[in-house]
C-alpha cells in the first residue's frame, strides 16, 4: 500500500477526513518502514513549523494559521525533490554524464535548538543532525567526489563508494570517508571538535591538507587546544541522540547541563557552586523533559531548581 506525501503532510497537521485518517493509521500499521517515513516526515514538519513561526516572531498553536504555509511549503519542497529524482532518471536513461565543471546545487537544513533531524543523501547515505546545528548538501554527487558541510553535530553512516570518495567539511578540518559509520561533533561557537568512528575508517585531515589522521574502529580524535588527540571510545550510548535518548556516564555537572540546554532549548543558572563537583550518570528520553532529568539527578544530589516559563530559564540552587 503507496501512501501519498500530501495526505501524510495533511494528517500530520490534522487536516484530512475521517475516512483519509483510517487508510493513514492502516498505513502505519502496515510495516515498520511505513512509521519510520512518517516519523521523518513529522520531524521535517515540526522544524518547518517552527522556522517559520521564528522567521515571523510568532507562536504556535493548535488554531495557529501559520500550518497551512507550512504545508505548502513542505509539498513544494517535496515536489521539488521528485522533480530533481525524475531529471536524475531521466539523464541516465539517456546515458549522460554532467560534465565535472557543472556546479552542484547546495540545499541547507537548519535543525533549531530543542530538535533533531534525519534524512538521506542522494547516494544513500544516512544522516542524522543534532540540534542547533546546520548542514549543506547537494541534491545529487557528481562523479568525481561528494561532498558536504556541517556544523554542528551528526552522524552519518555512509555508502560505499571506492572511486567517490565521501567528505565531510567542518571548517577547520575534512573528514574523508569511503564506507563507514561516524560521529562529528563540531560546534563552532563552543570551539569543540570530535570524530568518534564506529565502523569502517575515516581520515581527518586540516582544511586543504592531503594527509591527516587516520581512525580504526571504537577510535575517537578530540580537539586538545591546536592539537588532535586520539582516544578509545569509551562511551558508546551517548551515539544513541540520534534515537532521542539522552547519556550520561559519568559526566561533568557543568558538561551535563551544557548537554540539556543543547535538547531542550533552554537556558541553565547554576547558583549552587557545590553542585558543580558532581558527576553524572544515567539514560532519558528527550520526549520525558528536562524536569524529569532534574528530578531524578535530585535522589542523587541535594539542590534545588526553579522554571521561568517566559524567559526559558531554569536556575539551580
Amino acid at each position: 500500500m503507496i501512501m501519498e506525501k500530501e495526505v501524510l503532510i495533511r494528517y500530520i497537521a490534522g487536516e484530512v477526513t475521517e475516512q483519509e485518517k483510517t487508510e493513514v493509521i492502516r498505513w502505519l500499521d502496515d510495516h515498520p518502514e511505513n512509521m519510520r517515513e512518517y516519523l521523518a516526515l513529522r520531524k521535517l514538519f515540526d522544524i518547518t513549523l517552527w522556522q517559520e513561526a521564528n522567521e515571523k516572531n510568532e507562536h504556535i498553536t493548535p488554531e495557529s494559521d501559520i500550518r497551512k504555509p507550512v504545508i505548502r511549503k513542505m509539498l513544494t519542497e517535496l515536489l521539488k525533490i521528485a522533480a530533481i529524482l525524475l531529471f536524475g532518471f531521466l539523464i541516465f536513461k539517456a546515458f549522460y554524464k554532467p560534465e565535472p565543471s557543472s556546479p552542484l546545487v547546495m540545499q541547507t537544513i537548519k535543525v533549531p535548538a530543542g530538535q533533531r533531524a534525519e534524512l538521506t543523501l542522494a547516494d544513500g547515505s544516512q544522516v542524522w543532525l543534532n540540534a542547533n546545528t546546520t548542514f549543506s548538501f547537494p541534491s545529487f554527487f557528481n562523479d568525481a567526489k561528494r561532498e558536504v558541510i556541517l556544523q554542528g553535530e551528526g552522524y552519518f553512516t555512509v555508502t560505499h563508494r571506492s572511486n567517490q570518495p565521501f567528505t565531510v567539511k567542518t571548517g577547520k578540518y575534512d573528514v574523508r570517508v569511503h564506507g563507514t559509520e561516524f560521529n562529528v561533533l563540531t560546534y563552532p561557537a563552543e570551539d569543540e571538535f570530535e570524530v568518534s568512528l564506529l565502523k569502517g575508517t575515516v581520515e581527518v585531515c586540516p582544511s586543504g591538507s592531503e594527509t591527516g589522521i587516520l581512525l580504526q574502529p571504537d577510535i575517537k580524535v578530540t580537539l586538545q587546544g591546536n592539537q588532535l588527540v586520539k582516544s578509545a571510545i569509551t562511551h558508546s550510548g551517548y551515539f544513541l541522540w540520534k534515537e532521542g535518548i539522552i547519556c550520561f556516564d559519568d559526566e561533568a555537572f557543568p558538561d551535563m547541563v551544557r548537554k540539556l540546554e543543547l535538547f531542550f532549548d533552554l537556558k541553565i543558572n547554576v547558583e549552587n557552586s557545590k553542585i558543580l563537583n558532581y558527576r553524572c550518570t544515567g539514560k532519558f528520553r528527550s520526549k520525558d523533559g528536562v524536569e524529569h532529568v532534574l528530578k531524578v539527578l535530585q535522589l542523587n544530589s541535594k539542590f534545588s531548581y526553579s522554571i521561568d516559563d517566559k524567559q526559558n530559564i531554569i536556575t539551580i540552587r
